[in-house]
């Protein structure tokens, strides 16, 4: 997706691209780029390396993967269709949705794109990478199983992106990013792409870009102007009530409700749909196929909530998300912010509702510490 436009009035014309990609992107709807790809796209075009801050929905998919495309499709074909394009990404989801957008902006242009991520069966990926590849999206882990099963070859690697660089960290994927760059070509260009600058992505960055172009289109931790925010004191025993309540109450068309346990994620999926609100629960422990089902019900309305984990706060592009509920308060401040990013989306405007036990409280604290004020009490008579 490539969300809200740039208020600059660039269009894609303007920014020297393959003819058949602006005509991908005419098909799909899409004149005018977004701020990060304004910034973005004539650089990766000039070959330097980017270091992109952009939170979530700011397009940044489209800011790499098109003048990617565009200069792969001007090299032309490869003889050995080796991958030349990397781009790692950490959770299944996001490799699945950036390897759909590229599927979509890159038709025509002759070359083949796939992505691999665990979860599934291992096979159709080696099938698939046995075809030749040019543009490969994967997961550290299944793609390092299919490194050490002589599966894949980087030796052709032109470009590299490291995609949410501190979701990968913070996902502990550090040691299998250096285990992977060993095998990609020194002489590269790489884009890395994260939603905050910690001492970790900035010491990453040192690492693997060289006299790199810094792309920012968001300060850090802020959080999106059009999510209107608001928080409820509730006891942990009255939380369950209160949800089902607020989705009637505040009209929740279409919302995601976050948790940090697993098993809670279940039984709130449950208590919504016997409630007659249709949802799903979305967390690792589901297979790949469940959660791909159940993202796929999400998108076309046929159920109402998807009960979520963190994993689903990145990576999900759902633009008419309306509301989001932080059924728990993270206790990692910056999760808030990638929480309620799912919504407020593509120019739309979205609400984010914290329910906030005792025990909760000093989450609270750093999470309005972090994004800098105070977020509006709210009560349940109110509503």
């Amino acid at each position: 997706m490539l969300t809200s436009p740039a208020s600059d009035g660039t269009t894609f014309d303007s920014l020297s691209l393959d003819s058949r990609i602006l005509k991908n992107l005419s098909r799909q709807g899409y004149t005018s780029p977004t701020p990060i790809q304004v910034k973005a796209i004539p650089v990766v075009l000039s070959g330097r390396d980017v270091m992109g801050l952009a939170q979530t929905g700011t397009g940044k998919t489209a800011a790499f993967s098109l003048p990617i495309l565009d200069r792969l499709a001007q090299a032309g074909r490869q003889t050995v269709r080796h991958p030349r394009c990397l781009v790692l990404a950490p959770t299944r989801e996001l490799a699945l949705q950036i390897c759909e957008n590229v599927l979509i902006y890159g038709e025509g242009l002759g070359l083949k794109t796939a992505a691999v991520f665990g979860g599934v069966s291992i096979n159709p990926q080696i099938a698939a990478l046995s075809r030749g590849v040019d543009f490969l999206v994967a997961t550290p882990g299944r793609l390092l199983d299919l490194i050490g099963q002589n599966k894949v070859s980087l030796e052709a690697i032109q470009h590299l992106v490291l995609d949410e660089a501190d979701r990968m960290l913070d996902m502990g994927f550090i040691h299998d990013l250096k285990r992977i760059v060993k095998y990609v070509p020194k002489r590269r260009q790489t884009l890395m792409f994260s939603a905050t600058m910690s001492g970790d992505v900035h010491k990453l960055a040192q690492s693997y870009l060289h006299d790199p172009t810094t792309v920012e289109v968001a300060k850090r931790a802020t959080t999106a102007q059009a999510v209107t925010q608001e928080v409820y004191f509730v006891e942990a025993t009255e939380k369950l009530k209160l949800l089902v309540d607020l989705f009637s109450a505040r009209e929740a068309a279409k919302a995601i409700v976050f948790v940090r346990m697993k098993h809670r994620a279940n039984r709130i999926a449950e208590v919504l749909s016997k409630s007659g609100i249709p949802a799903a629960a979305f967390h690792s422990n589901k297979s790949q196929n469940a959660r791909q089902r159940a993202l796929d019900a999400f998108r076309k309305s046929e159920i109402q909530a998807l009960v979520a984990t963190d994993i689903a706060a990145r990576g999900i592009d759902v633009d008419d998300v309306s509301h989001v509920f932080n059924f728990e308060l993270p206790n990692e401040p910056e999760s808030y912010v990638h929480r309620i990013g799912r919504t407020g989306r593509a120019g739309a405007s979205g609400i984010a509702i914290s329910l906030c036990s005792r025990e909760e409280r000093s989450y609270l604290t750093s999470i309005e510490k972090l994004i800098g004020k105070k977020i509006p009490v709210n009560s349940p008579e109110k509503s």
